[in-house]
């Protein structure tokens, strides 16, 4: 133990006669480890985001979407004739009463709609929807309520709007009760909701895709807007016919999101001549994003360990110029009795002390820098327990390995050769 403490200290001694060359060789390891624990904490974190929002739609949901087929955008461009696609009100009737595991349903249809208060213009999106649909969605009331059947039987001319609908609208005015022209029709605002589960920033909603999206019952956008959407442009019309643009599917249990996706898809393409639809199952697409964010990790982590592998021939290089430039002093230790074990002892510490000194520091800046990411630029980093032990350990692994060569050259040499050396 004397010994070894002895050689320790030898070591950091040789270490502090050449103060810049130890600090350059600490730096190039520092770097390494920072740039995997910064890269693995951005890719943990873009990888929790993306899970997030596919959990939002709901693990026990599957959502089906109206699809334009390409032949039918053709023709419609071609002909400027009214183009019919898309899920129907006999497709959720279909799958309700042939789907025993089927909870709830929702359906939803959009019409592209100007909207107007006062002198305040907006392009928005109308979405005709069901008084249930916040619980499935998930989203919570900020100020006011939802509509409720009563409104839906009545073909009620109410809306609900997002924060950001409300603010371009209404500026700092209190929305509950006040009047807005959908097209060319009014309609009262009884209710102003969420734009998304855990949204994090509630007053810059241009951000999310329903920014410009209000809610009015499912009956009152049929007897408002019909069924027939159409689009002026340049002195052109385009005409769509959808009964509905989404259905939500809402599953008694996790074990059969699978197998009711399965039987929806069948009953669709029985239903359907052609592909005119989509069925998402956020359940499959969150098992998907966890295996490609393992991948991401990866990745990224042997990105990075590229500079830690850098920072290791770093080490045997300056190792291998130590040994040269102290030829005559190993060789008055080996005069001395010092036997192989010591000199390789001695360099191998040297290198270890120079890397775990290196990794210690990185660990300190890679630690820091998400979160400074988060703060600068918005970013969700996730920094993990195992990432700082793993590029800590490699680290220190990379200074044993890539000193042990320069250690084990020195402790070969010839002491008679060494004391000759000049």
């Amino acid at each position: 133990m004397i010994r070894f403490l002895r050689t320790l200290k030898l070591a950091l001694r040789s270490l502090a006669l050449h103060p810049l060359r130890s600090l350059l060789t600490i730096l190039g390891i520092l770097c390494g480890v920072f740039a995997v624990i910064a890269m693995l904490a951005i890719g943990e974190g873009a990888a929790y985001e993306a899970q997030q929002q596919i959990k939002a739609l709901g693990s026990t949901n599957i959502i089906l979407k109206s699809v334009q087929p390409v032949e039918n955008k053709q023709a419609g461009d071609a002909n400027q004739r009214s183009v019919e696609y898309g899920l129907k009100y006999n497709d959720a009737e279909l799958i309700k009463k042939t789907l025993p595991n089927v909870d709830i349903m929702v359906q939803a249809r959009d019409y592209p709609k100007e909207l107007r208060y006062e002198t305040r213009i907006l392009n928005g999106v109308v979405r005709g929807t069901v008084p249930w649909f916040p619980s499935v969605a998930k989203l919570k009331m900020l100020e006011g309520r939802f509509f409720s059947s009563l409104h839906e039987r009545e073909h009620s001319n109410v809306c609900v709007l997002t924060p950001g609908i409300a603010r371009k609208l209404f500026l700092h005015k209190y929305p509950i009760g006040k009047i807005v022209k959908v097209g060319l029709d009014p309609f009262t605002v009884i209710g102003v909701i969420q734009t998304k589960v855990g949204y994090k920033r509630e007053g810059n909603d241009e951000t999310d895709s329903n920014f410009n999206t209000i809610y009015i019952p499912l009956s009152a956008s049929r007897v408002f807007f019909g069924e027939e959407i159409v689009e002026r442009t340049s002195g052109t019309s385009k005409r769509e016919r959808v009964e509905l643009h989404e259905i939500q599917v809402q599953v008694r249990d996790i074990k059969d999101v699978r197998p009711v996706a399965a039987s929806i898809r069948r009953v669709l393409k029985h239903n359907h001549d052609k592909e005119d639809y989509q069925v998402l199952v956020p359940l499959e697409l969150l098992r998907s994003a966890k295996e490609q964010a393992k991948l991401f990790s990866i990745m990224l982590g042997a990105i990075a360990g590229i500079s830690l592998l850098v920072g290791g021939i770093g080490i045997m290089n300056i190792m291998l110029a130590s040994v040269t430039e102290r030829t005559r002093e190993i060789g008055i230790r080996r005069a001395l009795g010092a036997q192989q074990r010591h000199i390789v002892l001695q360099f191998l510490i040297e290198t270890v002390v120079l890397s775990c000194l290196g990794g210690a520091l990185g660990v300190i800046v890679g630690t820091l820098a998400p979160k400074l990411v988060t703060y600068a630029f918005d970013q969700t980093t996730i920094v993990r327990i195992e990432f700082l032990l793993l590029s800590f350990g490699i680290s220190a692994a990379v200074g044993i390995i890539f000193g042990l060569y320069p250690a084990i050259r020195a402790a070969k040499m010839d002491p008679i050769e060494a004391l000759r050396h000049e």
